[in-house]
């Protein structure tokens, strides 16, 4: 499936992973790796709590610098191996947020030599709130999770 992207609201890279796609979606749908990948280091992943179906909870809390942050927010797809979508502009049980920040949509595809495509997407409300997430280092962040995302999946091949 083509997405249409927003450059004024939408933040998107694309990259290779070598690892099998089977093994990144187990990666990001399974509670016991995130902490291993889902941030970047030296911040931490304290507590996973996952529901994987559409409405499910994707709740995480994290330890940056000392200061505890929870993100709540629920799935909107879920194609197994495929496409994972995820927001925070609802929780469980379709509950509004009262501040939503974006949607996150992951696509996977088989890429030669049994790596993955990965594309993470970033999709915003409005051009001020994508601002603010690239001015908060998107590509630097999220690049860094992607590349700590391959190692820690490398080390998990069967």
């Amino acid at each position: 499936m083509k997405l249409d992207l927003d450059p004024a609201t939408d933040l998107s890279f694309t990259r290779t992973l070598a690892a099998p796609r089977q093994l990144i979606w187990e990666c990001w749908t399974r509670p016991e790796h995130i902490p291993h990948f889902f941030v970047p280091v030296p911040h931490k992943v304290t507590n996973v709590d996952i529901d994987l179906k559409v409405g499910g909870r994707f709740n995480t809390t994290f330890d940056v610098e000392g200061n505890v942050m929870e993100n709540h927010g629920v799935y909107l797809e879920v194609v197994p191996e495929e496409r994972l979508v995820f927001t925070d502009a609802y929780t469980e049980g379709w509950k509004p947020a009262p501040e939503p920040f974006m949607t996150a949509i992951l696509l996977l595809a088989d890429a030669p030599g049994g790596g993955t495509t990965y594309t993470a997407i970033a999709r915003h409300r409005n051009p001020e709130t994508k601002k603010n997430h690239e001015d908060m280092g998107f590509f630097d962040g999220w690049g860094t999770v992607a590349t700590q995302l391959e190692a820690y999946a490398k080390g998990l091949a069967r």
